[in-house]
């Protein structure tokens, strides 16, 4: 379906809607563009969001990017055609054969299989199976698939109230038959979204599996239809019947790496390769051809067993994260407001400074739940190593050894929802239920590549492809 733009310069005002009036340029020319140090551009204008500034005209490349060109830098403008806006992703009906498993797909927003809606600069999914057999053809050749939307939010909107109707909706579909379960999400929360799965979704049948993109789909090197297709693939075929997140392994497209929904973190804004298990390794490698298992300790696909949904939860929780000369009224003033737990991202081993002593004191007589955990994330929180440290396990703070904070605050609000009497809360934060608490971690697992030093250099020019 195509748009006509009965306004010529959509989007476009001030300054920059002068200057294409002055060009005689238009919103879906097809233009050469000559900047004033004389460099040439090929593309279509695009509209401009309505919320942008008046200083740019923005571009649409021949290689798929887009660029903006500030209005005091456009030298000439030649118009060589006109491409009218199409919006609509080829729909086609979604083929379904008895011999492939049912794949469902429940959809929260994000840019997986999506296009980008040049009047407002908005990134809208593609998200019925006709949109997704269109956009990702290879979907048909895995499964049969059903699609809901469910919310279409961007993932910082996503809280306590999505995640019970999303623990409530696998449930549905798992009784319906579902051989397994993708759900669509932005990656920003993506992991406190699989964390707090993994305590609402427990003894799962089939593989849950969350799949996102860094990249929309207009993007030449979206990473959305392969993130598609392994999340898919695991979900249609995979083994690990637990919550987990699919995403690039690699920078390159070569495969997807499996992370359990506890232990996994966004460690790039930008990177397609942006997803870590922390403190332990990844569950497994996918590609198109199948799949490697990377350990068997997880919990194994079996269709006779039926999943416990426990949805409860008490949202007054947050995380704290120390920094030299935090002050005590924070902490105060989080007691004030009725929060009932506290998790702190401490330094090193799990340490605060000492004027914070009193006011964690008073929180905790006062009955809230004060837990630690490490800002490092890899590491555990060992407090009986240092005076520090020992001085507020006297003080009542409780470590979580090397639970990751986003994954504290997701089980903290979880387990209050269950009970407020302190011995039950810590008993239940302490008492791993899938694997947010490991024994140890794993020697290979934990590398930093500092740029600039000769044995980064070495290993990066031998893998680098």
């Amino acid at each position: 379906m195509s748009e006509s733009t009965s306004d010529p310069l959509k989007g476009y005002k001030g300054r920059a809607r002068a200057r294409l009036q002055e060009l005689g340029i238009r919103v879906w020319s097809d233009v050469r563009m000559v900047n004033s140090a004389g460099s040439l551009f090929e593309g279509v204008v695009l509209p401009r969001s309505e919320s942008f500034d008046d200083l740019h005209i923005v571009l649409k490349l021949k290689n798929g990017y887009n660029i903006g060109i500030h209005v005091d830098r456009v030298a000439s403008v030649e118009e060589i055609g006109y491409k009218e806006a199409v919006y609509k992703i080829p729909e086609q009906e979604f083929p379904s054969r008895p011999d492939l498993p049912n794949v469902t797909l429940l959809g929260t927003g994000g840019t997986i299989a999506s296009r980008l809606d040049y009047r407002t600069g908005a990134v809208i999914p593609a998200f019925t199976p006709g949109e997704l057999y269109g956009a990702v053809p290879e979907l048909a050749d895995i499964c049969n698939l059903t699609t809901k939307k469910l919310f279409g939010v961007f993932s910082e909107n996503m809280g306590w109230p999505e995640y019970v109707t999303l623990a409530e909706n696998i449930e549905r579909e798992i009784a319906d038959g579902a051989d397994g379960i993708v759900i669509g999400h932005g990656t920003d929360t993506m992991g406190h979204t699989a964390a707090v799965l993994s305590f609402m979704v427990q003894d799962s049948p089939v593989p849950v599996v969350v799949v996102g993109s860094q990249r929309s789909s207009d993007r030449p090197s979206s990473d959305a239809a392969l993130n598609l297709i392994h999340a898919i693939r695991t979900a249609a075929y995979g083994d690990i019947a637990e919550v987990q997140i699919c995403m690039f392994g690699p920078t390159s497209d070569r495969y997807g790496l499996l992370h359990r929904g506890t232990r996994c973190r966004k460690m790039h804004s930008s990177y397609r390769s942006t997803f870590r298990t922390i403190g332990d390794i990844p569950l497994c490698i996918v590609s198109r051809d199948g799949f490697s298992s990377l350990t068997d300790d997880y919990l194994h696909r079996d269709a006779s067993r039926r999943v416990r949904i426990d949805t409860v939860y008490d949202d007054r929780v947050t995380i704290l994260y120390y920094y030299p000369g935090m002050r005590p009224n924070l902490v105060d003033a989080l007691v004030e407001k009725g929060y009932r737990g506290i998790v702190i991202a401490g330094t090193g081993l799990g340490h605060v400074n000492t004027p914070l002593y009193p006011a964690l004191e008073r929180a905790i007589d006062a009955g809230v739940h004060v837990v630690m955990t490490v800002q490092t994330l890899w590491g555990f929180a060992q407090m009986y190593v240092y005076e520090t440290g020992r001085d507020l396990l006297d003080i009542g703070v409780v470590p979580l050894d090397n639970m990751l904070p986003e994954t504290a605050l997701m089980k903290l609000g979880w387990v209050l929802g269950h009970t407020d009497d302190h011995e039950k809360v810590i008993e239940m934060m302490r008492t791993p239920i899938n694997h947010e608490i490991t024994e140890r971690e794993p020697h290979n697992g934990y590398l930093i590549l500092q740029g600039g030093l000769p044995e980064t250099d070495e290993f990066v020019s031998s893998h680098w492809k």
